[in-house]
Formats: C-alpha cells, structure tokens, sequence
C-alpha cells in the first residue's frame, strides 16, 4: 500500500505541469471558472490512479515478460523463430494501438468528406482498415530489421539516415493528401501498447547475446517503429 501510495505521488509529479498549465490559462488567461469543476477533479483522479496502475503493470507484467521471451528465442538459436515472433510482437501491438485506430478512422472521415473516397461508409471502414494494416506491416518489419541489427551489429545510425533519405525522396512522388497522414502515422506508433513490449524485447536480446551492450544495442527499435509507418504509408497512398 506504501508503494503505491509512493506510486500515485509519482504520477502526481508527473501530471503536475499539465495540471498547472490548464489551471493557469483557465483561471488566469481566459479568467474563466470551470465548466465543470467536480466531473473535471474526478476525471484528473481517474487519470491518476489508471496511470499509476498502468506503470505498475509495466514493471510487474510487460517488462519481465518481453525480456524473457526475448532471451527464450535467443537462447533457443533459432533466427527464423526469434524474427517471425518480433515482426508478429510489432504487428499485434500496432494493429491495436487506439491512438492509431483513431488516427486511421480520422483520416477516412475526412477523405470521404473531401469527396476523395466515394463508396459510403463501407468505404470508409475499408480504408481506415488498410491504413490500420499498412502502419501495423510497417511497425511488424521495422521490429524484424532492429532485432537483426541487434544479431548482426549494425550501427543504428546509417540505416536510420538511410530510412529517413528514402522519406524525403517518396515524399516528393506522394500524393498531397497523403503526406501528412504518413508523418503522423509514425507518432502513433509509439504508443502505450507498443513502446513497453518493444523495449523490453531490445533490452532482453541484448542481455542475452554475448558481445552486445543493453545500453548500446538494447535501445532504438522504436525508432525503427516510427520510421517505417512513414514510409509504408507513403507507398500506400502511391498505390490506394
């Protein structure tokens, strides 16, 4: 109860500026009271407690047992066995991500409002889903290709460069109206569901494999993470 009585006066902590920043242009700039001061105490109280809860559940649960898993199919030797069980971690972690399903049901709103995506709501629905896929493709081979630069010992920086000279050259093919969407594609990404599992599969193969820094090798497969979707979607708003 200590701990999370601890826990809680962390996230405090760290909602703090938030907190201070609405409070200050509420009150001070707008100098207006709030709308509904009770549902909005309760709301901050709710954020709270499912935020401590939430890093609670990281360090108990999603941590260790990415980490495990990770030096399992290390340990196994088995590549093909320890890529296909990264690209799937990828894959299911992004295709469930909520800030990427609202991203992608935001974006064919607005194409069918534009007049671009005729069709209806099925339509609509079939869009979102292929971004929805596209992006989680995209998220499942950017984790295969970070494990095989933890295996190989390739340095980060080149392919990251590399990645991103390849962005800028697609987005000058790219429909407009495509472009934009590609780019935040890979913000949504690094989400809540994604981050924790990725991160501990990077640390765990680096701990495992002999020769390989966690500090060094263990992190960057979220760069990966939101390097890709640019690309892929760009391709898919060449192709849809």
């Amino acid at each position: 109860m200590i701990a999370f009585g601890r826990l809680l006066l962390d996230s405090l902590r760290d909602l703090a500026p938030i907190i201070l920043v609405v409070g200050f242009f509420q009150i001070v700039v707008l100098q207006q009271p709030f709308p509904d001061l009770g549902r909005t105490v309760f709301g901050l109280a709710a954020v709270l407690i499912g935020l401590s809860l939430f890093i609670r559940g990281l360090e108990i649960g999603l941590f260790p047992i990415g980490e495990s898993m990770a030096g399992a199919f290390a340990n196994k030797g088995n590549v093909f066995w320890l890529l296909a069980f990264a690209f799937a971690l990828g894959f299911g972690t992004t295709v469930a991500e909520p800030a990427l399903i609202a991203v992608a049901a935001e974006a064919a709103a607005v194409k069918a409002a534009e007049g671009a995506l005729p069709g209806g709501e099925g339509a609509q629905q079939a869009y979102a889903l292929g971004l929805r896929y596209t992006v989680a493709v995209s998220v499942g081979s950017a984790i295969v290709l970070g494990v095989l630069r933890i295996l190989k010992g390739w340095p980060i920086q080149y392919l990251i460069i590399g990645g991103y000279v390849l962005i800028v050259v697609l987005t000058q093919f790219a429909p407009r109206e495509i472009i934009g969407i590609a780019y935040d594609s890979g913000g949504v990404t690094t989400s809540t569901i994604t981050v924790p599992l990725v991160t501990a599969l990077g640390i765990g193969l680096s701990t495992v494999i002999k020769g390989r820094n966690p500090l060094i090798d263990g992190f960057g497969l979220i760069a990966f993470a939101s390097l890709t979707p640019i690309l892929f979607v760009l391709l898919y708003g060449m192709v849809v």
